[in-house]
């Protein structure tokens, strides 16, 4: 469906049903998968052939989901993952091994700061942390020869920077490796990472495309156009055979379409099995087919909601692209014209006590650790996240105590507005 608009391919992108087939995506809910003979299953095995044998690895239903997902990026190959973490994790895993190093903008989700600080650490994969900010001279000084990957997150959760894709995919191509970019917040509806030259998009499907707090799940997508042959002896994963296949090497087989996304299929979710099931694939479908309309009504109230606290006296500040004055405004025109996000942080005067209060005395904006779905919810770190840490602690990880993070839902703007403004009466 390449020739079709955005709207298009999520309503129809994916799946195409035969004459008397479903029209809706059918759900596969099946372990495993018959077939007449040793030798059929064998070619499976072998990856000789294509066809489903077991869900662990690949299952009907998420793979007409994935595929959706792929048009609506413009990439070559895709998969499902369970959640947006084993995204992160199988998308980096699948280029970088032990004695491997990554760099990775500074500015990205906590969760996948310590996969990438902690535990990936553990499996002798060092990370250099950049600022996002940070020149092309800056950010290229931290890579080593043994750097395989540069990441980076569209706009990151929950400092709402947003990162200059180009900028970084200059660099990251000048070291011969991929530019990584998590695209969750923006969906593919407001940004589409590939057309700016990202390699490889994920998603944590559990937010916006989702859109209604449903179920958990992640996707990769491959662009399809980085050469790992060009650099073949940084990639051997992809460039030198597979013994637990029989020697078969993924480009050569593949090509540089299939290569990144069927070694991630058939050595890490075979061994790790971090699968999406087929259910949570169907209603991840669901939100999908509503995903450009409910984008712009997000954007729209977080722009209104926005507006309302930067005029507020109570206000200290508020982090929002969509805002003239906001310091990633720039960026945000260029890679986000149509609007970027239903999340707005902002701090409140008077620190932590002030943001308790404020929480409060919200009726209909909910207090959740979840972001991006149909309904609002709010959050103060401090008081909830990141309890642990004390003050200074807090302003050295970028979410000061009077930190507050909206995530604007589906809801009458004016209601969000007068429920906001009622609360910051009670301080």
């Amino acid at each position: 469906m390449s020739e079709y608009k955005i709207e298009t391919k999520c309503v129809q992108g994916g799946y195409t049903p035969g004459n008397g087939e479903p029209r809706q995506i059918p759900i596969i809910q099946s372990t495993t998968f018959k077939y007449s003979t040793s030798e059929d299953m064998g070619k499976l095995f072998d990856l000789e052939a294509s066809g489903y044998f077991y869900s662990r690895l690949q299952n009907p239903t998420c793979d007409y989901v994935a595929a959706k997902i792929t048009e609506m990026e413009g990439g070559a190959a895709g998969m499902l993952t369970s959640s947006g973490q084993a995204a992160n994790f199988f998308a980096m895993f699948n280029i970088a091994g032990c004695g491997d190093h990554i760099v990775a903008s500074t500015s990205i989700y906590g969760g996948t700061f310590n996969l990438l600080s902690v535990t990936m650490t553990k499996m002798g994969i060092e990370t250099t942390f950049v600022d996002p900010d940070a020149s092309e001279e800056e950010i290229s000084a931290a890579f080593r020869p043994n750097t395989k990957l540069l990441f980076g997150e569209t706009i990151a959760n929950p400092a709402l920077t947003v990162l200059d894709i180009e900028k970084f995919a200059k660099v990251a191509h000048a070291h011969g490796v991929p530019l990584v970019v998590d695209n969750t917040f923006p969906t593919p509806v407001g940004c589409r990472p590939i057309e700016w030259g990202a390699d490889i998009v994920t998603h944590s499907t559990t937010k916006y495309m989702d859109g209604h707090g449903s179920a958990i799940g992640g996707a990769i997508v491959d662009s399809g156009r980085f050469d790992w042959n060009a650099h073949a002896e940084k990639f051997p994963g992809l460039t030198t055979p597979d013994e637990s296949y029989h020697g078969i090497v993924y480009t050569e087989k593949f090509g540089l379409e299939g290569a990144f996304i069927t070694k991630c299929t058939a050595q890490l979710m075979r061994d790790f099995g971090c699968t999406q099931s087929p259910q949570s694939a169907y209603l991840l479908n669901l939100g999908l087919e509503s995903l450009h309309v409910r984008m712009p009504r997000h954007c729209e109230n977080a722009q209104a909601v926005a507006e309302f606290l930067n005029a507020h006296p109570k206000v200290d500040y508020v982090n929002y692209c969509g805002l003239p004055g906001d310091k990633y405004h720039a960026l945000a025109r260029k890679y986000l014209p149509n609007g970027s996000c239903g999340v707005v942080s902002f701090g409140v005067k008077g620190g932590r006590a002030a943001a308790e209060t404020f929480m409060k005395h919200l009726k209909l904006a909910a207090i959740e650790t979840h972001v991006a779905d149909a309904r609002t919810c709010c959050l103060n770190p401090a008081t909830s996240t990141h309890r642990q840490m004390t003050d200074e602690q807090l302003i050295a990880a970028g979410v000061p105590a009077e930190l507050v993070r909206m995530s604007c839902g589906l809801e009458s703007k004016e209601d969000l507005i007068a429920d906001i403004a009622q609360a910051l009466d009670a301080i």
